[in-house]
C-alpha cells in the first residue's frame, strides 16, 4: 500500500472592508464552507485572508464567499 503525499496549496487574498474580529470570522466562515478548504486565517489589520486548500480554488467561488460575508475581494 502506498501513501500519496498530500500537497496543500496556500493562497493569500486581499479583502477590502474588514475592520475587526467579527469581520475576520464572517469571511473565514464563508470561505471555510468552500469544497477543499482546510484552513482559513483572516487578518483584518492587513486586509488579508490566507487560505489553505487541497487544490486550487476557483477565484470566482472565493469572490462569491467574500461577497456573501459582506466584503470585497480585491
Amino acid at each position: 500500500m502506498t501513501a500519496e503525499a498530500q500537497t496543500e496549496l496556500t493562497t493569500v487574498y486581499q479583502v477590502k472592508g474588514m475592520t475587526c474580529g467579527h469581520c475576520e470570522g464572517a469571511v473565514s466562515g464563508e470561505i471555510s464552507a468552500l469544497p477543499g478548504v482546510t484552513s482559513v486565517t483572516a487578518v483584518a489589520k492587513a486586509g488579508e485572508v490566507t487560505v489553505v486548500s487541497a487544490s486550487p480554488l476557483d477565484r470566482e467561488a472565493v469572490r462569491a464567499a467574500v461577497d456573501e460575508a459582506g466584503y470585497e475581494l480585491v
